[in-house]
């Protein structure tokens, strides 16, 4: 009895022995957790190294590809970007990639639209904050500040739309208040007037009274409206068989 319980007794080598050296596991490289926080900016930076978006359009071009152009609807510059623009940006990079994988050319050129009322507001709050009055500063001055102050935002949002990964020419980014969009502006609007289609006619414009500016629709509130709504019937003529004898229903005020 005495030699089997010495011989069960552990000698202090292998009570200290890490078992997981006897276990056959496949090796990697890998590391046990992705490190998201530091290997993102990693991923992004290279990227913006190797020039990823253009490194793919050229590939394309070269191959012949047909184009795809994809028109970059401009957010609004007056603030940091929230979960809406993350939503939005993060659609169309989907549809920028998946042309890509594709075959297609793509060519997305984000933009920003910086002309409107909230703008506006938001300087008229810097000049009180300084004991100024809207009245009291020049038109040329009162638009100087509002295009700093976008141009400020467009900086700001455009880093954290890199920030998301989406791929654009963010190089020759368009905005609503550059001279060049201005300009092609006007310069359409000749067209109109060379060809004799531009005419003169009657429309309400929407006026702030407080603000002193013109108003979009979506500015304005309205009083709670009821209106009657119908229903429309339209039978299907043409289709499969299913189809046929079916009907297609909408609705209106």
């Amino acid at each position: 009895m005495a030699d089997d319980a010495e011989k069960r007794t552990d000698s202090p080598d292998q009570a200290g022995r890490d078992y997981r050296e006897t276990v056959f596991l496949p090796q990697t490289d890998f590391p046990m957790r992705a490190g998201l926080p530091q290997k993102e900016p990693q991923i992004l930076a290279k990227w913006d190294e190797i020039g990823l978006y253009h490194a793919a359009r050229k590939a394309r071009q070269a191959a012949g590809a047909p184009l795809f152009v994809l028109h970059d609807g401009p957010p609004y510059a007056n603030g940091a970007i929230h979960i809406g623009h993350a939503l939005q940006k993060t659609l169309k990079d989907f549809v920028v990639r998946s042309r890509f994988a594709m075959g297609y050319d793509v060519d997305f050129v984000p933009g920003w639209d910086c002309h409107g009322l909230p703008i506006e507001w938001k300087i008229e709050e810097e000049l009180r904050s300084k004991g100024r009055r809207k009245d009291e500063v020049s038109k040329a001055e009162f638009r100087e500040k509002c295009r700093a102050y976008a141009g400020q935002w467009i900086d700001v949002q455009r880093d954290g739309f890199k920030r998301l990964g989406v791929l654009a020419d963010w190089e020759n980014r368009y905005a609503t208040m550059d001279y060049g969009s201005e300009a092609a502006i006007v310069a359409e609007f000749h067209k109109f007037v060379a060809s004799n289609q531009l005419y003169r006619g009657s429309k309400p414009v929407m006026w702030s009274p407080v603000e002193r500016t013109a108003l979009a629709d979506a500015e304005v509130e309205y009083h709670d409206h009821v209106s009657p709504t119908i229903w429309v019937k339209f039978p299907v003529t043409q289709g499969s068989d299913a189809a046929r004898g079916a009907s297609v229903v909408i609705w209106t005020t």
